[in-house]
């Protein structure tokens, strides 16, 4: 795994070193969000997947309530309407569960 995660730790170094002189803002996100999807796909080839929960029922055995809100509709009492902190899986066994706040 951290072999596979030397090329993002080479691309985020060469990204720190342009931010430092970079006068344009659009190319400086453009590099970031490159550095990211790189990082992203190499967690997925690694068995990495992000739990779906927005607007999901609450589930107990994926989700961890950190608060309840009233729903802004009925059909949202019950379901997560916000994500605080995403839940993962790897290889389909979670890790993470995801933080939520769950409509009332």
């Amino acid at each position: 795994m951290l072999t596979a995660l030397l090329d993002v730790l080479d691309d985020t170094e060469r990204t720190e070193k342009a931010v430092a002189s970079a006068t344009d803002v659009a190319v400086v996100k453009e590099g970031i969000a490159l550095v990211f999807n790189k990082l992203r796909h190499v967690l997925q080839q690694k068995g990495l997947k992000a739990m779906e929960s927005l607007k999901s029922d609450f589930n107990a055995d994926l989700h961890e309530a950190i608060t309840e809100i009233p729903a802004p509709t009925p059909d949202l009492a019950g379901k997560v309407l916000d994500e605080v902190q995403k839940g993962y899986y790897l290889n389909d066994k979670i890790i993470r569960f995801a933080k939520v706040v769950v409509g009332k």
